[in-house]
């Protein structure tokens, strides 16, 4: 038996459909039965299709868009204002999911958003100059928040250290901001876009217009995981307070009922395609694409505002084997924008790509030498996916060679 790292499963297990394998984190991996509003089942076990590819023939067949429609006009009637006030909060940083989210709730179901930006580490060049248009082309109200950058540097680097994961601290924030803001500003209704479940989280996560409450039920703040560390051995060990810490910390469950305020997901009422998302976002926002690609990946219009997240998905290649390529050559494969075959070429040809466009901005950032980067990427490698030959470290196991 090979060693294998975080609870991985040791074999290794491409999906018929897509190109997504079942190392991917979150996953039910045992592709097992889940319930829906039709049928009793929507998979079917052992039978080598990702349960992301299973919901996605449920999005197309089994689901009345019509009713969802119905549904979210409902919500939304629930929720409107006519005295000027904010009635939604829309979280994002005008990338083509949260322009479409925000633009089509406010200029075709008449709502006043408030849309709400948690920043980038490091923006990109094409990545301001969309977040600028989506609020003077889009025309949107829009608060920016920037958290404290010493702090927010220390995590960054903490994370990529610790959990190789130097996204973390980032993706707490961002999924928090639209809630603290909403009970900040007196709005009861949050709305995120797509729901991860979609791409092969738990699939029941898909069966709920609602954000999983788990994600608000903190009890003791310097209990908090963030970069690895307890908030509380941060503080010990730096020059930190708690107090520093308020924009990373989630508002309780309790609180947020207390407020009144719900957190929804656009793509449970509306059914949701990246791409076309992208489409409206040119047509109606003044959202453009890269120049060049993205590297790691063949795409130019997706997640790219943020000098540092090239690295978040490079770490993913080197924890579970699986890059960036896979993961949008999957989701145009199963929205019908690609065939697989043309998925697995593309997977092939860009997967194990290294970002090198921003490498040393990444390395000055959390403050790292590119020495400790490359033996704390060696040092995450779970034996079970990479092999190391001749000085070189390859996949065992690839798409494209099964």
């Amino acid at each position: 038996m090979i060693k294998t790292y975080y609870g991985l499963p040791e074999e290794v297990i491409f999906c018929k459909d897509c190109v997504i394998s079942n190392q991917r984190p979150s996953s039910t991996v045992e592709f097992k039965h889940t319930k829906n509003e039709k049928k009793d089942t929507i998979g079917f076990a052992d039978d080598g299709v990702c349960d992301a590819c299973h919901y996605q023939k449920v999005k197309a067949k089994d689901i009345s868009w019509e009713k969802r429609n119905k549904s979210l006009i409902d919500l939304l009637d629930k929720h409107r204002r006519s005295d000027g006030g904010y009635d939604v909060i829309v979280p994002g940083s005008g990338g083509k999911d949260s322009a479409y989210t925000s633009h089509i709730l406010k200029y075709k179901y008449g709502m006043n958003p408030l849309t709400v930006t948690w920043a980038p580490h490091k923006y990109t060049e094409i990545g301001w100059k969309n977040f600028e248009n989506w609020i003077h082309i889009g025309g949107h109200d829009n608060i920016l928040f920037t958290p404290n950058g010493r702090l927010h540097r220390y995590l960054t680097q903490q994370a990529f250290l610790n959990l190789l994961h130097p996204f973390q601290p980032f993706i707490v924030g961002q999924r928090i901001i639209g809630p603290l803001m909403a009970a900040k500003f007196g709005v009861k209704l949050v709305m995120y876009g797509e729901n991860q479940a979609e791409y092969g989280n738990n699939p029941d996560d898909n069966l709920t217009p609602t954000m999983d409450k788990k994600f608000f039920s903190v009890s003791n703040p310097e209990d908090m995981i963030l970069g690895g560390k307890s908030v509380k051995n941060i503080i010990a060990e730096k020059q930190f307070l708690l107090n520093d810490f308020a924009p990373y910390i989630p508002p309780t469950a309790e609180y947020l009922e207390s407020k009144g305020v719900e957190v929804h997901y656009l793509g449970y009422y509306l059914k949701w395609d990246p791409q076309e998302c992208y489409y409206y976002a040119v047509e109606n926002t003044g959202f453009q694409a890269n120049s060049e690609r993205t590297e790691g990946t063949y795409s130019k219009y997706s997640s790219i505002d943020d000098q540092i997240d090239m690295f978040h998905y490079y770490t993913t290649l080197i924890k579970f084997g699986i890059g960036r390529a896979t993961y949008d050559a999957a989701q145009e494969i199963r929205n019908g924008k690609i065939t697989r075959e043309e998925g697995v070429s593309l997977v092939k040809r860009y997967d194990e790509e290294f970002p090198y466009k921003y490498f040393h901005a990444f390395l000055e950032y959390i403050d790292i030498t590119e020495e400790l980067f490359y033996k704390t990427i060696d040092r995450f490698r779970s034996p079970h996916l990479w092999n190391h030959e001749n000085g070189v470290w390859k996949l065992r196991h690839a798409v494209w060679s099964i």
